[in-house]
């Protein structure tokens, strides 16, 4: 029988990707010993909310996720990150794979508000796994066991570290999605006024806005 066990050793950007993507080093280990042929690997990934401390900037941020401050001892709790899948190689003993994890950051995700209100520290992640498991049994026959979702590790992610992989990504940028009604009036508005960018367009308007309200 092959019991798996698993761990998170280290993580980095991913340099070159189609969209943001962290690695993370994932150790796999089979304490009894059997060569394992290969394993297909599910991986929840899920952000410990309760498990850090929030600066009072980082709570302002967080209001539309966890709500007011002083109702975080109801509303603070652990949110699903992402799913990811990897297939390991066979291997004895151990072995240390990349496991790619894509990264949104598209502000209608809770997931990528929380992280994007965070000023440093760590966020703490739970790994919970499952999938299956081939390997060699008795007389070299081919076994094939379940990944039980008991199967857990823990990570501490640096923020500087997702960060990074922003910035690497979209340079000095952020991504806002809206509704084709809402771009609509954005594009008219643009174009009335002949303004070059997008960026233009919104400053103008939240300088109106501004204006509007010390009147």
């Amino acid at each position: 029988m092959a019991d798996l066990d698993f761990g998170i050793e280290g993580v980095e950007v991913q340099e070159f990707a189609a969209v943001p993507s962290l690695l993370f080093k994932l150790r796999v280990e089979n304490p009894e010993g059997e060569p394992i042929r290969s394993v297909a690997l599910d991986t929840q990934i899920r952000i410990a909310a309760t498990r850090r401390h929030y600066e009072a900037g980082e709570q302002e941020r967080l209001l539309e996720v966890f709500g007011e401050p002083g109702r975080w001892k109801d509303t603070l709790r652990s949110l699903l990150w992402t799913h990811t899948a990897v297939q390991i190689p066979p291997f004895s003993g151990s072995v240390v794979v990349d496991m790619p994890v894509t990264c949104t950051y598209d502000f209608e995700v809770v997931a990528a508000k929380y992280f994007y209100a965070l000023e440093d520290g760590e966020v703490p992640l739970e790994f919970l796994f499952t999938g299956t498991v081939f390997y060699a049994g008795e007389g070299g026959f081919l076994q094939v066991e379940r990944i039980s979702w008991e199967k857990e590790a823990e990570f501490r992610l640096p923020v500087r570290v997702w960060k990074e992989m922003m910035e690497h990504y979209f340079p000095n940028s952020t991504w806002i999605r809206l509704r084709k009604d809402a771009f609509d009036r954005l594009y008219e508005y643009k174009a009335r006024r002949g303004l070059p960018t997008w960026e233009a367009a919104v400053e103008s308007l939240l300088r109106e806005s501004k204006q509007g309200v010390e009147r």
